[in-house]
């Protein structure tokens, strides 16, 4: 398994492209999250949105979701070519009616939904899907609380068959130690949602990230970040900062 950050960085940054991800096993390609730069982003790795073979979507935010428009156009008008779209039920089912269909439910002389494009595949709560023989399970993470809910977001874990190594993606996260640190723990590498500098409040600050206890740290990649002068992570227990294009084998 090989696992590349096409970038590093949030919503907001312009050097290091927005944090999406994309994971190889035997060959196929899954993409975690397919936001507004990943045409740039996916070219640099001298790939398409047509090397990639399923999509997972963690939530709605644009650096997450903001380039599915491109996905599926290009894919549809280069030989209607269907990705599998991957995520949760309550995500899809937002992520057509509140993001996309706008734009994509259009086409000529067809009135298009989600299924014109991809091959939808919703999964429900507590619940994992398959992609080249792992199941990929799917964590709720505490991203944003819209009125008294949480709004829905989730990373995923995950065990390769081969290696038996537990990865953990958390997507865009709090800091949550009381949810996250029983993932972190069964977990050999974890990559973790890191906010540098200015503190939105609803990803994790590495200042907070900090506070962490030595053995959990020691698992932690940091990524997501602000284009801001970074600490020194390693100094401080964790793994580092994960760097645009910078590829894992698992």
């Amino acid at each position: 398994m090989k696992i590349t950050f096409l970038g590093s960085g949030s919503a907001f940054c312009l050097k290091n492209f927005q944090s999406n991800i994309l994971i190889e096993i035997d060959g196929k390609k899954l993409l975690f999250d397919c936001g507004s730069d990943i045409r740039w982003s996916l070219s640099e790795q001298k790939l398409s949105i047509l090397d990639v073979d399923a999509i997972y979507i963690s939530h709605l935010h644009s650096d997450h979701i903001g380039g599915l428009e491109y996905a599926a156009f290009f894919n549809y008008f280069n030989g209607k070519r269907r990705t599998r779209l991957i995520g949760h039920t309550e995500i899809i089912k937002n992520l057509w009616n509140k993001c996309l269909s706008g734009g994509l439910e259009s086409l000529q002389t067809i009135d298009a939904d989600l299924n014109t494009y991809f091959d939808v595949e919703k999964i429900q709560l507590n619940n994992y899907f398959t992609f080249q023989n792992v199941n990929f399970y799917l964590v709720q993470t505490i991203h944003i609380v819209a009125d008294y809910s949480i709004v829905k977001s989730f990373g995923l874990i995950f065990n390769h068959y081969e290696s038996q190594k537990k990865v953990f993606i958390t997507s865009d996260t709090q800091f949550a130690p009381s949810q996250m640190k029983d993932f972190i723990k069964q977990s050999d590498i974890v990559f973790h949602d890191c906010e540098v500098g200015f503190e939105s409040g609803v990803h994790a600050h590495y200042d907070d990230l900090k506070t962490l206890h030595s053995d959990l740290k020691s698992k932690i990649w940091l990524y997501h970040y602000n284009d801001s002068v970074l600490p020194d992570a390693k100094s401080d227990g964790f793994l580092g900062f994960v760097e645009k294009g910078q590829t894992f084998e698992i």
